[in-house]
């Protein structure tokens, strides 16, 4: 079956699904108390949910095998736009509401320091890596491996894949004790928590699409043909992925953000699997209002990513940090899912309007 549409329906709707959820699992992260996050219902439920940044991640590779702008020097101009988007990002949800007086003390002791934070410590908060950061680099990299793919073979990423696999406990955490260089270290193999998703191993994934989004291509962009193959590279992976951890989960798994082996290989085919569901679902549904809503969250996924981060933050001054038990969190999380999409209507109105004024402005000249 041939895709009729310029976008892939599986792929917004997996996304969809992940960015409707990070609202509530960010609000779980800042406001539950650690025994909310994980001693009950709730914590395991929101977890399972917000482990779904590979879905990004392997979707944002198989759309750039498909993209026209993946050049090197394209890429490289986008990556540092994300990377723009990030710290800015950084600013708004972290600075912005320290000169307001709206981060409390908790917070801030939470990090070991005390108050008024240093220079040194804002610095840290703007520096934060999270996805943005993660994505901003690996586009540094992403139009060297097109380059490749079009020179030797689709099976390119999957071999970069596989190096990133076996080098991983070689190179994690490697630093020289120069800040400024140790800093993009941490961005590329990094095992502190100033940055979140490393390229080393998150790349993996990266890769792991984009051999899928080439292959798509190979097969005349046949859907059932590549979300079929999808999930047949998903099972093997979970299976021996969720063997590894098994046997050893703290090596293993390690934390979420900084996988080791075994889980590097079982949340891929866990991902894998989700997109071949998503065939199923898009095959057997598409049209509803459900689905298309879920749409919508993937085409302004980066846009929600930001809004619901900056309101969520803002949102200490009011409520706390690490203080809400159960009966009080959800609320919270409805709240800001609502909030944040609230914004992003008022956003999307406005940015129309001021595209027809100008092309308004275009027709009377």
């Amino acid at each position: 079956m041939k895709q009729t549409t310029k976008r892939i329906l599986e792929l917004d709707l997996t996304k969809g699904v992940g960015v409707f959820f990070i609202p509530m699992a960010h609000t779980l992260l800042i406001y539950g108390t650690p025994e909310t996050q994980e001693s009950n219902w709730l914590g395991l439920v929101v977890h399972f949910f917000g482990k779904w940044a590979g879905i990004f991640i392997i979707a944002m590779g198989f759309s750039y095998a498909l993209s026209k702008k993946n050049t090197i020097k394209s890429s490289i101009k986008r990556g540092i736009l994300l990377l723009g988007a990030g710290y800015f990002m950084n600013f708004l949800k972290f600075i912005v509401p320290l000169f307001l007086g709206l981060i409390p003390d908790s917070f801030i002791k939470a990090y070991g320091w005390t108050q008024p934070p240093t220079f040194d410590n804002m610095v840290y908060m703007v520096l934060t890596g999270d996805i943005l950061q993660f994505a901003g680099t690996c586009l540094l990299f992403m139009g060297i491996i097109n380059k490749l793919v079009e020179k030797f073979s689709k099976w390119v990423p999957i071999i970069a894949a596989l190096l990133i696999l076996v080098s991983l406990e070689f190179i994690r955490g490697f630093r020289l004790g120069i800040p400024g260089v140790d800093y993009i270290f941490d961005l590329l193999w990094g095992d502190q928590w100033n940055v979140y998703f490393p390229v080393f191993p998150w790349f993996g994934f990266t890769l792991v699409g984009m051999f899928f989004g080439y292959w798509y291509k190979e097969a005349d962009k046949n859907r059932s043909f590549i979300f079929k193959k999808m999930l047949v590279a998903g099972i093997p992976a979970v299976i021996v992925g969720g063997i590894l951890c098994y046997l050893n989960y703290d090596f293993h798994m390690r934390d979420y953000f900084h996988l080791g082996i075994g889980g590097y290989i079982y949340l891929i085919g866990f991902n894998l699997m989700s997109f071949s569901l998503a065939y199923f679902l898009v095959k057997q549904f598409n049209g509803s209002k459900v689905l298309d809503f879920f749409y919508y969250c993937s085409k302004k996924i980066t846009s929600i990513y930001i809004i619901q981060w900056v309101v969520i933050c803002w949102g200490m001054g009011i409520f706390g940090y690490h203080n809400q038990e159960n009966s009080t969190v959800i609320p919270l999380m409805i709240l800001f899912t609502v909030l944040t999409l609230f914004i992003q209507v008022i956003v999307d109105k406005l940015l129309a309007k001021r595209k027809s004024k100008n092309v308004l402005a275009v027709s009377k000249s």
